[in-house]
This record gives structure tokens, sequence and C-alpha cells, in this order.
């Protein structure tokens, strides 16, 4: 089932945007599920609303259910500001940084909302956020700045352009969060220069000694940058993000 939350504003960006959220079959018994947050919701699972493609997210879902896997997923739809809303850091030709308002209002705003309206557990243990591209970036960089809200990232096919230096200090610098989980992949016909720094990426997290059950790369071989192929890849994310 899907519940669409219209027009949600945002005090933190003064602005407004539809988010969908995708409820489990045994939602509205008694027990609680996991949350996941995904960004550019409006492209997951309905092709009237998607403007590049979907994920077919609907039939994920579906599969994970029968294994007894049931998270909400609360589909957070995209704005005409969505690269900046998306970057951690200002980019000198385009602009943008405004990643810690956006997180803002998912934390304060949003799952709050999530939280009184459905049945989703609370803590960061059980939830995630996940993103592909800018969203990709996005997620990455929730996970090791707002550990307190996101227990778990994935992270798919991440712009690291944008921003990639200051990105890459900032979690050479930092600890990675203890506990918690962090999906990163990308396609290998992506572009050297993405897949380049994608691996970069996965080097700088296990330089980190991060242990392994908390760490999975995916390389997809002949993966291009679109929705048809994150949406091929979610359902092996959401199953390591979700595991018990």
């Amino acid at each position: 089932m899907i519940h669409t939350l219209s027009r949600v504003w945002s005090p933190q960006l003064r602005n407004r945007r539809d988010i969908d959220v995708y409820l489990p079959p045994s939602h509205g018994g008694t027990r609680r599920h996991p949350v996941v947050y995904m960004q550019d919701g409006q492209n997951l699972s309905d092709p009237a609303k998607a403007f590049a493609g979907t994920w077919r997210l609907d039939d994920v879902l579906r599969r994970l259910a029968e294994d007894g896997i049931e998270p909400i997923v609360v589909g957070v739809h995209n704005t005409d500001r969505r690269l900046s809303e998306y970057s951690p850091f200002p980019h000198a030709r385009h602009g943008g940084g405004e990643a810690d308002a956006y997180l803002s209002f998912l934390i304060d705003t949003v799952k709050p909302r999530i939280e009184r309206l459905f049945q989703a557990r609370r803590s960061a243990a059980d939830t995630a956020i996940v993103g592909s591209s800018m969203g990709g970036l996005l997620s990455l960089y929730a996970w090791f700045k707002r550990p307190d809200a996101f227990g778990h990232a994935g992270a798919m096919s991440p712009s690291l352009w944008f921003g990639r230096e200051r990105l890459f200090d900032d979690l050479r610098s930092e600890q990675l969060p203890r506990v918690g989980r962090l999906y990163l992949d990308c396609g290998t016909a992506e572009g050297a220069a993405t897949l380049r720094d994608v691996r970069a990426l996965r080097s700088i997290v296990q330089a980190k000694r991060i242990r392994r059950s908390a760490f999975r790369y995916v390389e997809d071989r002949g993966g291009r940058h679109d929705e048809g192929a994150w949406g091929g890849r979610i359902e092996g994310a959401l199953r390591f993000l979700l595991a018990r």
C-alpha cells in the first residue's frame, strides 16, 4: 500500500514536496517496522510521476515481504533545487551546499511525522537512508554526519565529483560510525571517472578498518547511471541494510 503525504512543508528549505510512504503488508498489526528514507521518491514505482523511469520498487518490496523483510519506505520527492539540496558542499560552478538543511528537514520534520502516523521504529539502528547519483552522495554524507538519525546508508552510484576532495578529506579525518552498515555500488558503464571515484571511496572506507559485515561494495558489470540499473540493485542493497 502506498500512502501519499501531499505538499509537505519544509520550514528548513522553505518549500513543499510530496512524500510517498510504502507500507508493508503487516502494517496495522502489533509490530513496528524499520524505516528506509529514499531520495528522488517520484522515480521509485509510478511511471506517471517519474521523470527518468522507475525502480519498480513496489515489486521489490513485495519480494522482500515474502521473506519476512518488511520496512516502511519513505520516498521523498525532489524539487527543482535537487542539486543544491543533495549537495553537502558548495561547488564553484554549480553552487549548492544545502545538504545539512535538507537532512534537518528529514530528521526534524519528516521523521517525527512518519513516526506519529505509522508503525515505525524510531532508533537509528532501525533507520536507513538510500539514494542514487546526487541522492547517493547525500545518503553517504548523512551516514557519517548524522549517525544518530541514520544507522545505515545505501550510496548507489554516488555523484562524488560534487565536492570530491572536501568529502574525501572529511572521510579520511573523521571516525566512521561504530555501528550500522554502508552499502556502496557503481556500474562499470557509468564512465571511467565515476568508477575511479567510487573505487577510491571504497579504499578510504576499507582503510578505516570498517567491519567486513558492515560494508558491502558492488560493481554492476555493464550497469549504467540510470533508474533501471538502480532498480536492479536495490533489492540486494535493502537485504543487506535491513539484515537483523
